[in-house]
């Protein structure tokens, strides 16, 4: 026996050495997982005196073993991975995720939350959709049901949110960009539906001027989630029409770049870093496709998988402790250079 106060399921797991999500399906069912990790699970019950509370315990079995994920748009693939992600890990807990895909619309995001009020989900991992959210009807729902937002914040809504560092990520690349060729301008639409895209902007600027470069912003117009075509639709009106000051350009997602990829083939451009080249263009997501364009896409990765992983964790704690936490947790991942062959 050790002299640790193990306070709860997430204690437990960190001292024991097994994920919290097998340590969840172990005390919901024993049977449910393997031999040797049972043993091991109950070896370190015995080592560290640890009891959960039964209480609690037979609650979560009372309640619904269904846990929500609602993400903007399931034709992205980028969302489609951190949702297939996210199962994986709440399914390993022994629950079940309800999967809702809010179609780039505030009403049906409104809507799936709805859905998943009416079936009373233990909890909910949300994606929100951002600007677009229809942000006090979200908090009426995160007051009912322990939430967890991921990839978009709306500010102070929900118990936790959990996302990438877009200063972080954004300097990254615009570093990069400048050491090994001409400063890059940044490609976006005016008015994104999605907080991050802001956030990229502000970053790309105080990059560029820490840098001392001037930022040059290219704005376009467009609306909804179709990046790919407007990328393509105003990147041909501006590579037609428009004369840049650099021939780098950094775009505001990878969907937006790749869209921008076909408009420079379409328009003979060559794009990539050899001598016969003409431009440099570079995203940020590490898109599922980024790395099949042509040529392959320079971009920043999102670490998803940690990103994922941690809000799961925060989720299973909600529904083991059935208690909300005093503040709201928050954090940043940072992401990673991925140098190809556009810039």
């Amino acid at each position: 026996m050790t002299d640790q106060k193990i306070k709860n399921m997430e204690d437990f797991a960190a001292v024991s050495g097994i994920s919290r999500p097998t340590i969840s399906k172990y005390f919901n069912d024993p049977d449910s997982v393997r031999k040797s990790t049972r043993e091991k699970i109950e070896t370190a019950l015995e080592k560290h005196d640890y009891r959960p509370n039964i209480y609690a315990v037979n609650q979560n079995r009372r309640q619904t073993k269904n846990i929500g994920l609602v993400v903007p748009n399931l034709t992205d693939p980028f969302f489609a991975g951190f949702a297939r992600t996210i199962e994986g890990l709440v399914v390993e807990a022994g629950f079940n995720p309800l999967l809702l895909s809010s179609h780039g619309g505030p009403e049906q995001e409104l809507a799936n939350l709805d859905s998943l009020r009416s079936i009373k989900p233990a909890a909910v991992l949300m994606a929100p959709l951002g600007r677009a959210s229809l942000v006090e009807r979200v908090a009426e729902f995160t007051n009912e049901v322990p939430t967890v937002l991921f990839d978009a914040n709306l500010e102070g809504i929900g118990e936790a949110f959990f996302g990438s560092d877009n200063n972080q990520s954004i300097s990254l690349i615009v570093d990069y960009l400048c050491r090994s060729g001409e400063p890059p301008v940044f490609f976006e639409l005016k008015a994104p539906i999605n907080p991050n895209a802001y956030k990229r902007r502000t970053a790309y600027i105080d990059a560029m001027e820490r840098l001392g470069h001037e930022p040059n912003l290219i704005q376009v117009d467009g609306q909804g989630w179709n990046f790919e075509e407007i990328g393509f639709r105003e990147g041909e009106r501006i590579l037609t029409n428009q004369r840049l000051p650099s021939n780098t350009i950094l775009c505001s997602n990878d969907r937006l770049a790749i869209g921008l990829l076909s408009a420079a083939f379409e328009n003979g451009l060559k794009v990539g870093l050899d001598a016969g080249a003409s431009l440099r263009i570079a995203g940020h997501d590490d898109h599922p496709f980024s790395r099949f364009t042509c040529p392959s896409l320079t971009t920043v990765s999102q670490d998803y998988e940690a990103i994922a992983a941690r809000s799961v964790e925060t989720v299973l704690s909600l529904v083991d402790s059935r208690e909300r936490p005093k503040t709201r947790e928050e954090i940043l991942f940072e992401g990673k250079l991925v140098m190809r062959g556009s810039a």
